[in-house]
């Protein structure tokens, strides 16, 4: 739990071999496999990058950062457990869209704009469900 699966999973990496652009690739995995124990992190107002290395550090496989109670423990023990099914199709998703996307001539997105919000919908009408 806690972001530690993808982190753990960086060690799969050091396996592949390839050419430059590729070894460009699994710098930029590598990297998002990061994220979310940063973000946890940061969300619970930890500093990322110092739960990371200290995660990072121990050879427990299932130690990470808590950020419910803001403690380094043991994650299954602790109840914070990650469905492994759920991260495993989440990182297979994402690889496959990053895939699509680099294969793909071309790519239409919607240009973002600021738009003040919508006003809020009126009250007291009767009948209406």
């Amino acid at each position: 739990g806690g972001g530690v699966a993808f982190l753990r999973a960086q060690s799969s990496l050091d396996r592949i071999r390839g050419t430059e652009d590729e070894k460009v690739g699994v710098a930029i995995v590598r990297r998002a496999l990061e994220e979310p124990i940063r973000m946890i992190a940061e969300n619970a107002g930890a500093e990322g990058s110092i739960v990371l290395a200290r995660v990072r550090q121990s050879k427990e496989k299932n130690f990470g950062y808590n950020a419910a109670t803001d403690t380094y423990e043991d994650m299954v023990k602790a109840g914070v457990i990650d469905p492994t099914k759920v991260t495993r199709t989440a990182l297979q998703n994402a690889a496959s869209i990053a895939g699509l996307l680099l294969t793909t001539e071309c790519v239409v997105v919607e240009k973002k704009e600021d738009k003040p919000a919508p006003a809020g919908a009126g009250g007291g009408m009767g009948g209406m469900y």
